[in-house]
């Protein structure tokens, strides 16, 4: 088990001890409804060879989480970042995360990453992620979208963020839930680079 509750994470080395060039992925987890997919990214990114997640949660992600599955995250082979602190590698462009994805992302959350805040370590890391020109996807799970909304989406898409809605697709024709959130979250590890898109998920008909 390898798992930090400390405001520093490592972030150099592989997790198992070896030496050798490992990926960094933060996963930040919001107070947006979703947490399904949250919970399945980290299952499915912290079993990948060469990657290190660490997971940043704010204190209403940890309530919905709760209410929406029944628990709290189980312990896994991640770390964990304090979102009240700075004293983390990834709050600094000399450090910046190979990769964040924030899921699901709430509209204040986005909004603040928008006007570039930098408040709390979800907002710093999301802003050093867009100044060092570092991949940056924000998954939205709201519905319907207002001017505003819309808007922040338009700024963000042009400092280099990819909006990647909750919106799994159908054509694989899935038989469940789970199905659902597989295929989405196997597109947002695509889009992320950290794993090919599973053929079962690609269009062909």
């Amino acid at each position: 088990m390898n798992i930090s509750s400390t405001g520093s994470s490592e972030v150099s080395g592989c997790r198992d001890g070896s030496s050798g060039p490992v990926r960094n992925v933060v996963l930040a987890v919001t107070g947006a409804s979703g947490s399904c997919y949250a919970r399945r990214f980290l299952e499915r990114a912290s079993g990948l060879e060469g990657v290190q997640v660490h997971l940043l949660m704010t204190d209403t992600a940890r309530d919905v989480w709760r209410h929406e599955l029944g628990s709290d995250p189980v312990p896994g082979r991640y770390q964990l970042i304090e979102n009240g602190s700075f004293f983390n590698p990834f709050c600094s462009g000399s450090a910046a995360a190979d990769v964040m994805v924030v899921l699901p992302c709430s509209m204040g959350t986005l909004a603040r990453i928008a006007a570039g805040t930098a408040d709390d370590a979800l907002a710093r890391i999301a802003d050093v992620q867009l100044k060092e020109r570092r991949p940056l996807i924000l998954v939205p799970r709201e519905t319907p979208l207002s001017l505003i909304h819309l808007r922040n989406m338009t700024a963000l898409t042009e400092a280099g963020a990819i909006i990647a809605p909750a919106a799994p697709g159908f054509y694989s024709r899935p038989d469940s839930l789970d199905d659902l959130v597989d295929g989405f979250v196997a597109r947002l590890l695509q889009l992320a680079g950290l794993a090919p898109l599973d053929p079962a998920y690609r269009w062909n008909p």
